[in-house]
């Protein structure tokens, strides 16, 4: 007898409400990527790759570190090469237990990522040796971070998470003010900043997403 009763619904509707909303937060947490996995690359990528960029491109034209010129830009798109890898490899994982349109709405937005990246590599390939040296890195660099801040608060637009949303914002205003403020101050605002800021996000998103 009590084992029939323990298969019986619960008879309280707070009950079966409390019920509902504890699988809702299991089958959630099963289905969403571990945040971590997904802020943590990109946040490591740009403390290291803009924090290189400052170290030899620093502030009018200061050297922190003498090395070859073209070690900063090989290292940050090196380490954004491989972020990229991690966190499509982490959302191809999650996808898979998804079907219908949320799967084809991250399919879609994570093509338009590698496009978007690929069509600025071209464009700016072709014009930044006209410029000079700092404000070529200027270029590369600022145009790097305005597009992913644009695409995460276009990500968190899509899916109605404000907390990508933000996150996009806060990196756009770091970049425009680390534009504003010049070469090399730009480097260091964005490492410091931006890349930290990426893995604080990544922290508060895994805690808020395990309450």
């Amino acid at each position: 007898m009590d084992h029939e009763d323990d298969e019986l619904p619960p008879t309280d509707p707070a009950e079966s409400l409390r019920l509902i909303e504890s699988q809702r937060a299991l089958t959630e947490r099963r289905l969403t990527p571990d945040p971590r996995l997904l802020l943590w690359p990109w946040g490591v990528a740009w403390l290291i790759g803009f924090g290189v960029f400052f170290l030899r491109f620093g502030p009018d034209g200061r050297i922190f570190v003498d090395m070859p010129s073209f070690v900063p830009l090989t290292v940050l798109l090196g380490l954004i090469t491989l972020a990229g890898i991690v966190t499509g490899v982490v959302g191809a994982r999650a996808g898979r237990q998804v079907s219908g349109p949320s799967s084809r709405q991250g399919a879609m937005y994570g093509i338009t990522w590698s496009v978007a990246f690929i069509g600025m590599a071209v464009l700016f390939s072709k014009v930044s040796n006209l410029l000079p040296e700092p404000e070529a890195n200027l270029l590369w660099a600022g145009a790097m971070v305005a597009l992913t801040g644009a695409l995460h608060m276009a990500g968190g637009a899509v899916w109605n998470d404000r907390s990508l949303f933000i996150l996009g914002a806060s990196i756009s205003f770091v970049n425009v003010v680390g534009v504003i403020i010049g070469p090399g101050w730009h480097a260091l605002i964005v490492s410091v900043l931006g890349g930290g800021g990426m893995l604080l996000a990544g922290l508060l998103s895994w805690l808020r997403l395990q309450r």
